[in-house]
């Protein structure tokens, strides 16, 4: 299905920006920790960094949330004791 490869793709692109993003993390912190960087600029690109993982776990959960409401879809084809109690009374009103 269409859409499965497009959620796997957003997955997987999701997953190389946060890869990515760590590791941008993790170099500027050692640059700031041995001094190599001014903090006042260097914090701005940090807040950069953390706001970008920050936005691909709300990606995360956004792809989750489409995954779980395509599953219960899947999984939920039988009716409620309210719809067979209609369907019974129009049987009953179409037998009469």
């Amino acid at each position: 299905m269409e859409e499965d490869n497009l959620l796997e793709e957003a997955l997987e692109n999701v997953r190389k920006d946060r890869t990515a993003t760590k590791d941008l993390l993790s170099a500027l912190k050692t640059e700031i920790s041995s001094s190599l960087t001014n903090h006042s600029k260097s914090g701005i690109v940090a807040a950069k960094y953390v706001e970008t993982l920050q936005r691909s776990n709300e990606q995360l959960i956004k792809i989750i949330a489409i995954i779980k409401k395509e599953q219960t879809k899947q999984e939920d084809t039988s009716l409620t004791t309210s719809e067979k109690d209609s369907i019974f009374e129009l049987i009953k009103e179409t037998a009469s």
